[in-house]
């Protein structure tokens, strides 16, 4: 992004948003808040969605309209590739990064299905993780790294996981709050 254009937008931050999967159960969370500078101008905003009729699970980071934008595309691709989750990201980042319009959208994306997790970028990048759990947003690292050792070292399951490992980023992270949107998918 140029100076110029990046002094058109105000200093927006916020969201973490996680996701886990454990025993065949797959959770995305995503925290309400949305700030501008130091203030809260939402502490309730939803950033968490179903798509492909119940299937898959999408959380977005960044820019809202952008990220709608994105998750529309994306349940174009899942219609034109049914039950084909990594397809349809790949496409998707494709696209993100070549088009014209999609390259200047400001946002991630992580999604996930049954079996599957993606973080899927602008810059061309879809990411599975190693031990089934993925974040991002402000507080993503926060979340990542509680729900791994949550995953590692305990028997709960994987929204007791997500729940946990949001409120350790909420204590941390200025930019998240417990306003918490939690789905879930079972194998």
């Amino acid at each position: 992004m140029t100076q110029s254009h990046a002094s058109n937008f105000p200093d927006w931050h916020g969201t973490t948003i996680l996701a886990v999967r454990k025993n065949g159960r797959t959770v995305i969370a995503g925290d309400g808040q949305v700030s501008m500078g130091p203030t809260i101008v939402k502490g309730s905003a939803r950033k968490v969605r179903t798509l492909a009729g119940g299937k898959v699970l999408a959380g977005f980071a960044g820019a809202t309209a952008d990220a709608l934008t994105l998750i529309e595309r994306l349940e174009a691709k899942l219609e034109q590739y049914p039950d084909q989750l990594a397809r349809a990201c790949v496409d998707l980042a494709k696209d993100w990064r070549t088009d014209r319009y999609l390259r200047r959208l400001e946002a991630m994306l992580l999604v996930a299905d049954k079996s599957s997790i993606f973080t899927v970028t602008g810059v061309g990048d879809v990411l599975e993780p190693e031990y089934g759990v993925a974040a991002v947003g402000s507080g993503g690292n926060y979340a990542l790294a509680a729900a791994r050792a949550l995953s590692d070292d305990t028997e709960l399951d994987a929204e007791a996981i997500a729940r946990k490992a949001m409120k350790i980023a909420a204590e941390i992270c200025v930019y998240t709050n417990g306003n918490l949107t939690v789905e879930t998918l079972e194998a």
